[in-house]
């Protein structure tokens, strides 16, 4: 008796590795960008904390409707799907074999194993092969709107509580300088681990996330020293 492998595919962390990464960095970069913009602008530290926590909330809110609005759509298309499914199902079986067995036999089945194929998996659980093999919807993994709301929120926060603590504990005088220096450190330091898991380049995960880091944190440094109080 041949006993299968184990495998650990990296495939299968994308879906939360995405959202988990693009949470934190969005948190990092958005908060270090507007706590680095106000402070630019020499308004005091009080001002400078207010913005970054106004933006932490602002952004953890945003985030979380932003996902929930387009993740439900995505749960609201599956669901639609699932009923059409039902119905053709119960009104017209044939037409739905024999679509399950053209599917098997453009990937690669003869046409005789297709349609053995499908008659057993349609025998077994004809509703989830359809969902599965003709729409791509496969058990466990359906949109979960709750869910990805949560999650996007608490992954920005995380990511944006860090430039903000910093900014909280730095000294008054060198608020831009520290908060912009650690950011970049957060920033990279998430990329590396994102491509760690992700099974990308050290380099090039890092790279990227922190050149655009810098141009955001630049840019609104530029604006908050051309528009700032004593301008």
């Amino acid at each position: 008796m041949i006993l299968p492998h184990a495998e650990n595919h990296r495939i299968e962390r994308i879906g939360w590795l995405r959202a988990a990464v693009l949470g934190a960095n969005d948190g990092i970069i958005s908060t270090a960008s507007l706590i680095s913009g106000v402070a630019a602008s020499d308004a005091p530290k009080s001002a400078v904390v207010l913005a970054g926590v106004a933006g932490l909330v602002a952004g953890a809110a945003s985030m979380a409707a932003g996902e929930y609005v387009s993740v439900s759509s995505q749960s609201d298309t599956e669901r639609a799907d699932r009923e059409r499914e039902v119905r053709e199902l119960a009104t017209d079986p044939d037409a739905e074999l024999a679509e399950l067995t053209t599917i098997y036999a453009k990937r690669g089945l003869d046409a005789k194993l297709a349609a053995q194929v499908a008659a057993a998996l349609t025998a077994h659980d004809a509703l989830t092969t359809h969902l599965r093999d003709e729409l791509g919807i496969v058990a466990g993994m359906e949109a979960r709107p709750v869910q990805a709301a949560f999650s996007s929120a608490a992954a920005f926060a995380a990511g944006a509580i860090l430039p903000l603590a910093t900014a909280i504990l730095a000294s008054p005088d060198h608020v831009l300088l520290i908060v912009a220096a650690t950011s970049l450190g957060f920033l990279a330091a998430l990329g590396g681990v994102a491509a760690k898991v992700g099974g990308s380049r050290l380099g090039i995960g890092i790279a990227r996330v922190t050149f655009w880091g810098a141009v955001a944190m630049g840019l609104t440094a530029l604006i908050g020293r051309a528009f700032g109080v004593n301008a």
